[in-house]
């Protein structure tokens, strides 16, 4: 009886010295898989948790923040991450949308700064997506920005959010963003933009064909099919730098193709 009492104890002990191992093979296998990108996205879910500071002090609500981010400009679009990040509480995840060979440098960017502990995915823009849509003038290396047209397709970039907020890469936020999130639209209404206005310009808008604050310096209005658009040849035009986008409104609307047949008929 003894022996066997001895075998029970041994037998304890092996299977409690294994459990142990298998937890700890556990948590590198997470560590391994936070780090690795098979598909050159940023898995949210392997994200460093916030620190408890932090999240005693933010709430639940999550908000979609689009932002393109090219290599020439990283710096640009980590400063506006920045100042999202450090005047809210609210739960801000960041769709990072790029170029695939800026993946790498974006990511050291992030890893090296203060917003290590950012909720973020990056994502690789397809500049296929706009041949045949845009004009290419090969004389002019710099014609041609994909990542320019990435917030036209907002609903394939956070296909699971009702609502987003775009931002370009020269914007600093300086308040909590959830006060820009909670722009209420008008049913039908598919975002909400800023007027593009200065007023000294705008004093001169009708005169001034090609004002690029006003309609007249975008829109040929001896046209017919511009007439009947009904938009006054002084309004002021829209910044497209930052707005607000119902989703589902977008896609019911079909705004992305809407968007692709103006491209077209522009080239």
């Amino acid at each position: 009886s003894v022996n066997i009492s001895i075998l029970i104890v041994a037998v304890v002990i092996f299977l409690l010295v294994l459990h142990h191992n298998f937890l700890g093979l556990s948590d590198f296998l997470k560590r391994e898989l936070s780090d690795s990108n098979p598909l050159g996205l940023q898995p949210i879910d392997f994200i460093p948790a916030v620190p408890q500071r932090l999240a005693d002090e933010r709430t639940d609500k999550e908000i979609s923040v689009v932002i393109a981010a090219s290599d020439e400009r990283l710096g640009g679009a980590i400063a506006a991450m920045n100042s999202i990040y450090h005047h809210t509480r609210s739960n801000v995840v960041f769709h990072i949308v790029t170029l695939n060979d800026t993946v790498d440098h974006l990511r050291l960017w992030l890893s090296n700064t203060a917003l290590k502990n950012l909720r973020y995915r990056i994502l690789d823009f397809d500049p296929r997506v706009l041949e045949g849509k845009v004009q290419v003038d090969p004389q002019k290396a710099d014609t041609l920005k994909p990542l320019t047209f990435a917030r036209f397709y907002l609903p394939s970039l956070v296909p699971h959010a009702e609502k987003a907020i775009y931002v370009d890469d020269d914007i600093i936020v300086q308040d909590d963003i959830l006060e820009l999130y909670n722009t209420p639209l008008k049913p039908g209404h598919a975002a909400a933009f800023s007027d593009d206005c200065d007023s000294t310009t705008n004093k001169v808008a009708v005169r001034g064909a090609g004002n690029q604050y006003n309609y007249i310096g975008f829109l040929d209005y001896k046209k017919e099919t511009i007439r009947k658009l009904a938009m006054k040849a002084n309004t002021c035009s829209f910044n497209p730098g930052v707005f607000v986008a119902n989703l589902t409104e977008w896609k019911w609307q079909n705004i992305t193709k809407q968007l692709e047949k103006w491209m077209a008929l522009n080239v």
